[in-house]
């Protein structure tokens, strides 16, 4: 049953890869998008079957795979795997069907996104270390492709300084799962029958120090970000939707499934310096953005802030922050593949994206008057307004990070703001006021280039009016992580204070 989800766009990546002819573009784009569509379609099925209050693991599969390395194939779903499973589907779907027809070497092009999204499918639903580290290095080289073969002027360089950050994050994850399996006694790499909170303090701290800069490249947080601004800038619009969408979610599920999760003592020691390493991350992705004149790297540099609040819920380690970072997870996805999207068809029709050269984009007659009243509602979500799912994501952040670390928390708070400034500034000098000699002259903006953003909005209203039908699906799930977590640090870190 799980197992479709990763075979459905393999299969999609062949039938298109092995093409015995030449072929088209758009037949190439109509296949892909066929598979894709169906693995999303199978999430949402997955989704009506799933049980929320069922804490194990749903729809499990359990397969021998080569017993002397200790590697099973063990697939399932919770609480907190399967809402960024739906979420790739989706922005899977969107991303193959807002790619370009006349693109070169389409076969090539669509085969790697649908491996792409299988190899994080597989991360998601992997239930051993070895075989999550597997699908997680699968997503590299994909992505690196892309970036490097239908990227900008740059993508060699920003293909490049990706693929050395991430695999420094995939050396330092490995060692770190090793070490937890090795160390720990265990047989294999099975998540169920690990158990290394019965590891000494200094060892679980050198474990986590691994996991948390290997994860922390991929979420990004600072000073490991700085790969993701060029990616970005370089990426084509599609890829930027699935970096940002799903592949930065990677980062932020691992700190949540084998961080927290499996290192209680150590993440509770380190808990203080963690939530303090998310204010800087906010803060420093939304002055950075601040400073930016490309509307898509003012976009990069807030993914960077609002991936920081992520950490500082988890860091938090409540059952309401560990919620909102699930949820945040969500929100950002969505929210940032709205706005890369946006901005990927005014730098389309307007052929620029530079703050200084278009203005008055909102302009009824001749500008981009629907692309502008997306962008409104996007950037408001980003910033937090009430009613969408931005501000309820933020806001059960805030509020279950409070009581464990009040001053980073306001001082997060500070990051809210500093997005509402930053997007005001892109609002005001590109879409309001008298429209641009530059700019004028617009390409028509058809219905295909609006649905896909249409589609995203929709979502961020409806949860955000209506964030319980998303909350109920990972609520018991994670509550029952955090409540372990919680139970197993202080009784260990009681131990080793008696110790001292």
């Amino acid at each position: 049953m799980l197992s479709a989800l990763i075979l459905l766009p393999l299969l999609g990546a062949a039938l298109i890869g092995f093409w015995p002819a030449d072929i088209s573009g758009k037949l190439a784009r109509t296949i892909g998008l066929v598979f894709a569509s169906i693995a999303f379609l199978w999430t949402v099925f997955l989704t009506i079957q799933f049980n929320p209050g069922d804490i194990n693991q749903q729809f499990a599969e359990s397969v021998p795979w080569i017993d002397v390395l200790g590697l099973n194939y063990n697939l399932g779903i919770d609480g907190l795997s399967l809402p960024l499973l739906v979420l790739n589907g989706l922005l899977t779907c969107i991303a193959i069907y807002t790619s370009d027809e006349s693109l070169q070497r389409p076969k090539f092009y669509y085969s790697l996104i649908l491996l792409l999204s299988a190899g994080v499918t597989g991360a998601f639903l992997a239930q051993d270390l070895l075989l999550f580290f597997l699908f997680y290095e699968l997503e590299l080289i994909p992505l690196y492709l892309l970036i490097a073969i239908w990227g900008g002027e740059k993508r060699g360089y920003a293909a490049t300084k990706f693929l050395m950050y991430t695999a420094v994050s995939g050396i330092l994850i490995l060692a770190s799962f090793l070490g937890m399996v090795w160390l720990s006694g265990g047989s294999n790499f099975a998540l169920a029958s690990l158990n290394c909170a019965t590891l000494p303090l200094a060892t679980q701290l050198l474990l986590l120090t691994g996991i948390l800069i290997g994860f922390g490249i991929k979420i990004p947080l600072v000073p490991f970000h700085t790969w993701l601004p060029d990616a970005h800038v370089e990426a084509s619009t599609p890829i930027s939707v699935l970096l940002a969408g799903v592949l930065l979610k990677l980062g932020t599920y691992g700190l949540l499934r084998f961080g927290m999760n499996l290192l209680p003592e150590a993440w509770s020691y380190l808990a203080p310096w963690l939530a303090t390493w998310a204010v800087v991350s906010v803060l420093y992705g939304a002055s950075c953005a601040i400073a930016q004149t490309d509307m898509k790297k003012m976009v990069a540099y807030s993914s960077i802030g609002h991936m920081g609040y992520v950490l500082l819920a988890v860091a938090a380690a409540t059952p309401l922050s560990v919620l909102g970072a699930v949820m945040q997870m969500i929100s950002h996805g969505l929210i940032s593949a709205l706005l890369f999207l946006l901005v990927g068809v005014v730098y389309k029709k307007a052929g620029s994206r530079d703050l200084d050269v278009i203005q008055g984009l909102l302009n009824p007659e001749r500008g981009l008057p629907v692309i502008g009243s997306l962008m409104v509602m996007g950037v408001m979500a980003s910033a937090g307004i009430p009613g969408m799912l931005g501000f309820i994501s933020e806001f059960i952040i805030f509020r279950g990070s409070f009581a464990v670390f009040p001053l980073q928390t306001i001082l997060s708070m500070l990051g809210t703001g500093l997005t509402a400034v930053y997007f005001l500034i892109l609002m005001n000098r590109a879409f309001f006021g008298r429209l641009s000699a530059q700019v004028t002259n617009l390409p028509r903006v058809y219905w295909s280039d609006r649905i896909p953003a249409m589609i995203l909005a929709v979502l961020i209203v409806v949860f955000g009016v209506q964030p319980n039908w998303l909350a109920r699906l990972s609520e018991p799930t994670v509550t029952t992580m955090v409540t372990i977590q919680n139970v197993v640090a202080t009784v260990d870190l009681d131990k080793a204070k008696g110790k001292s």
